[in-house]
């Protein structure tokens, strides 16, 4: 895949998947965001600060398939190359963690208990595609490089040192 094509098919991944589970979901339940604000002592500050490191890491991660991985992060444009730079060299799912970490910190701004309900099923859904679809299909498409990686590098809780490995 060209570079252009795989910056604009991440984009608009981004778009669809991210922003509906972890913006337009969200956001239907805290009444589009006019729900209180929390009043528990730093909750609002805890949470902005997750929200938009969340959001950072989520577009480092897309810009590194689309970059590096020739691809994008949506099953029917695959990258061409395993993604194992950047954030990807202490997490295998940093996509996942930004978007858990997005939810929770909107459960924290408006401690909302029906946003946090839909983060557990959320988090329930993605890791049983992890490792129902993702895992399988990445071991068969990059065999021993992809079962190296996956030794070294935890799935979703980082390691606090980049593997060097790749």
């Amino acid at each position: 895949m060209r570079t252009f094509s795989a910056i604009a098919g991440s984009a608009l991944f981004l778009v669809v998947a991210p922003g509906v589970v972890a913006g337009l979901m969200p956001w239907l339940l805290t009444d589009h965001y006019r729900k209180p604000l929390a009043t528990v002592p730093g909750f609002v500050a805890a949470g902005s600060i997750l929200v938009i490191g969340a959001v950072a890491i989520l577009l480092h991660a897309f810009a590194r398939f689309a970059l590096e991985g020739l691809g994008t992060p949506a099953p029917v444009a695959p990258t061409e190359k395993l993604v194992v730079g950047g954030i990807y060299r202490h997490v295998r799912n940093p996509m996942y963690v930004a978007v858990l970490a997005i939810i929770l910190g909107q459960v924290l701004i408006f401690s909302s208990w029906p946003v946090l309900l839909y983060g557990l099923i959320a988090a329930a859904a993605m890791f049983s595609f992890v490792k129902i679809y993702e895992e399988p299909t990445l071991a068969q498409r990059y065999g021993e490089e992809y079962e190296v990686y996956r030794r070294a590098v935890p799935g979703w809780l980082p390691r606090l040192t980049p593997w060097r490995g790749h």
